[in-house]
Order: structure tokens, then sequence, then C-alpha cells
């Protein structure tokens, strides 16, 4: 269950529902409820697709790749604390555009599931196994879609000013995140050498 929850609270950090709803406002300003609706499911279902691919293939497509697990670990944990450091700062990653009425990219990817929540995903199978992880992902995106359904009510009830607090609270917990997975890849990569 404690795997569980670590892994919960990492994907939910790294995915940020709640600091991404500023963008995703503006992306659908003028749409009608139902377009809005229907462009939030199918970025959730394009998120929660990508996430699970790399969940369940990631590690056989770095074995093919010949990449080892504890330097992909370190290395996503330096990304980790760059992206969780820019929320902190408020700086964005990306600037958006809206392409069409279909949104699922760019808010499925890479808003919702990026490099980010792929690396994640990864580190957290290695560390907590692929059950515990699928549990995580599937309450993550249940989360997700839940605050992105209602966002309008949401960002109404926040406002600007406490939906960037929230982002740069998960950007110091997604910090922190980072800094357990360095440590961890550090550790276990020096383990042999003991």
């Amino acid at each position: 269950m404690e795997g569980v929850i670590e892994s919960f609270i990492a994907l939910f950090v790294i995915m940020d529902p709640v600091g991404n709803l500023p963008i995703i406002m503006s992306l659908t300003k003028g749409m009608p409820a139902i377009e809005v609706k229907k462009n939030v499911d199918r970025s959730v279902f394009v998120a929660g697709v990508l996430l699970f691919v790399f969940l369940f293939f990631g590690l056989r497509i770095f074995q093919f790749f010949g990449i080892n697990i504890n330097s992909f670990q370190i290395a996503g944990g330096i990304i980790l604390l760059v992206i969780g450091m820019l929320y902190v700062f408020g700086s964005s990653l990306k600037y958006v555009k809206h392409h069409g009425s279909d949104l699922s990219v760019p808010i499925g990817t890479p808003l919702l599931t990026g490099p980010g929540v792929i690396m994640t995903t990864m580190i957290l199978v290695n560390e907590h196994g692929t059950f515990a992880t699928v549990v995580a992902a599937l309450l993550t995106l249940l989360a997700t879609w839940l605050i992105l359904i209602n966002y309008l009510k949401l960002y109404k009830i926040l406002g600007e000013h406490w939906t960037n607090i929230i982002s740069r609270v998960m950007g110091i917990i997604l910090a922190a995140v980072a800094v357990e997975f360095i440590t961890e890849g550090i550790l276990n990569a020096a383990m042999p050498l003991l």
C-alpha cells in the first residue's frame, strides 16, 4: 500500500493537473461545454495510453538500447529536479498553441504525459513493482480527469493566485521526489562496488 501511495503522489505531482489549469483554460476558451468535455476525455485517454505503454514496455525498450536503470534513474531525477525548480520559480516549460478543435495533443501529451511522467513511471516500476504503479497510474488518471472535467469550477474557486501557489508547492514536492530518485540511483549504482 505504501508503494501505491508514494507512486500516486509522484505521478500526480509531475502530471500537475491543478497547475496546468490556466493553460487548459486558455486552450479551451470560447469552446462549447460539450466540446470541452470531449477534449478532456480524449486528452486523459491519450495521456493514459502513453503512460501505460511506458509502464509495461519501458524497461524492455531500455534493455533493447542497453540503458542501465540506475543511470536512467539518476538522469530522470536530475530532469525532474529541473522541472520542479521551474514550477517553483513560475517558469513555463512550453508555450502551447491551439490548432483545431482536438486538444488531445497538446493536453494529453506533452502537458499531462510528458517526459517527466514517462521517466517517473519507469522509475516507479523499478522501485515499487508493476502492480503498485498500475494502481497509482489509474488513480492519478482518475484524479486528473475529475479535476479537468470540473476545471472551470475549480479555477473560479482557486483563482489565478492560488492556482500558481499550488503549482509552486507541487514543484517543491517534485524537487524532493527528484532528490530521492537521484540518491537511490547513486546508491544502487554504487552497491556492486562496495
